[in-house]
């Protein structure tokens, strides 16, 4: 597949999903530390999202960091916007940065 038809199925899935997060593993089991860390901020926070296992393809590996220009998995986008990986997560989550942007965007937090 080009990176222009992976690049054009992301943001389709970017696009069709409020909250999304593109990790290695599933949210019910994670695979790497960093890609929990971001799924128990998001259950801390209530949030709905889809998982999408980066393992599970390649080319989708390496679609999402072009894509983004991010060169890390866990990758959390809202609304069609790139919020960043683990540590910009856990840190917009310390300090109350993340549960405003939710709900700024209209996501429902608990």
């Amino acid at each position: 597949m080009s990176d222009n038809m992976m690049h054009d199925l992301i943001r389709n899935q970017v696009e069709s999903n409020d909250v999304i997060l593109f990790m290695k593993g599933t949210p019910q089991f994670p695979q790497c530390g960093f890609s929990g860390r971001v799924v128990q901020i998001l259950d801390h926070l209530g949030v709905n999202f889809v998982g999408v296992n980066v393992l599970e393809n390649g080319e989708l590996r390496e679609g999402i960091k072009s894509f983004s220009n991010w060169p890390t998995i866990p990758q959390l986008y809202i609304k069609g916007e790139f919020v960043g990986g683990c540590d910009i997560v856990t840190e917009m989550f310390q300090q109350g940065e993340l549960k405003q942007h939710l709900e700024n965007k209209g996501i429902q937090t608990s």
